[in-house]
């Protein structure tokens, strides 16, 4: 017998979205991360009569997002997308490191029903809130037959996980696809889909991760005018698993970065080559030394390589 599929389920993280401040007329000095996620639902008009679930997996500042709430939310999204009739997932989740996680799920979980990431630029007690059409706007989209995989959607705008960043820090607009364009647009409670959800496998089983203590070190540095090896060395020296190197432009690196990083790859750690830039991607050639990030961005870089040197 085939179940419908109707339920969503509705992930609480914090975030701004769960933020509280003394005064309505502040959007910035707020604390992050207060009101519960069934109060959030609550008090989103537009969701009645919708047949929901809810559940606090944290409630932190998305600041300090931490690869134990990682793992707990993505075990957690695996068990709901395992039940038959829950028709897709939507994650309250701050701003600041939505695009990690949003790909860090995309990685772990592979799914083929929708796993909506949303959230605000101000918090739940401003005089003008946006959370609450952003939740209404995500369970559209968790809802949709037309949606698929890990997305992220805030101010009307679908953007799929592997290419979205956050680029602004405050207006409410605050996220890019950058060259790939938006997978959609939420357009008066319906989803218009203007390109196909970019599909991979996963990287690793959500349900067999490793215990956060037992990942391996990722870190990122940076290339600039005047950059050298000394940070490289330390790291090394600290036990680094990986390095990732924002890189100048198409991931060029001065030559004395370069050089440490060389010889950080010769001493068995793993170096992966992006760029700082928002937009394009570093493109590979003969001769490159250092192997580029298949056209991730730094951060999203860092998690697939920390997700291939997992044991």
């Amino acid at each position: 017998m085939q179940v419908s599929r109707q339920r969503i389920v509705v992930l609480g993280t914090g975030g701004t979205i769960a933020g509280r401040a003394a005064s309505a007329q502040d959007n910035l000095g707020y604390r992050a991360g207060e009101v519960p996620v069934a109060d959030l639902v609550a008090g989103c008009p537009a969701v009645a009569g919708m047949d929901l679930v809810t559940e606090q997996v944290a409630q932190v500042d998305s600041k300090d997002m931490d690869f134990g709430v990682w793992r707990s939310l993505a075990q957690r999204c695996a068990h709901w997308l395992a039940q038959p009739d829950v028709a897709g997932i939507v994650v309250t989740h701050g701003t600041d490191t939505m695009e990690e996680t949003a790909y860090f799920l995309q990685s772990v979980l592979a799914p083929a029903r929708p796993v909506v990431l949303t959230g605000a630029m101000r918090p739940a007690t401003s005089a003008g809130p946006d959370g609450p059409q952003n939740l209404a706007d995500a369970m559209t989209v968790a809802a949709s037959p037309l949606a698929q995989g890990v997305c992220v959607v805030l101010a009307g705008t679908v953007h799929a996980a592997p290419d979205v960043q956050k680029v602004h820090g405050y207006r409410l607009d605050a996220f890019s696809s950058g060259d790939a364009g938006p997978l959609g647009y939420v357009e008066e409670g319906r989803l218009r889909v203007v390109r196909a959800c970019p599909g991979a496998p996963a990287l690793r089983d959500a349900n067999t991760l490793a215990a956060p203590a037992d990942w391996p070190r990722v870190e990122i540095v940076m290339n600039h005018a005047g950059a050298g090896g000394a940070i490289v060395q330390a790291l090394v020296k600290d036990g680094v698993r990986g390095l990732v190197v924002a890189g100048t432009g198409n991931g060029t690196v001065h030559h004395a970065l370069e050089d440490a990083l060389l010889q950080a790859q010769q001493q068995g750690v793993a170096v992966r080559r992006a760029s700082r830039c928002a937009q394009g991607r570093v493109l590979p050639h003969d001769g490159d030394r250092l192997p580029s990030a298949d056209g991730l961005s730094p951060v999203k870089a860092r998690i697939a390589l920390l997700l291939e040197l997992m044991p």
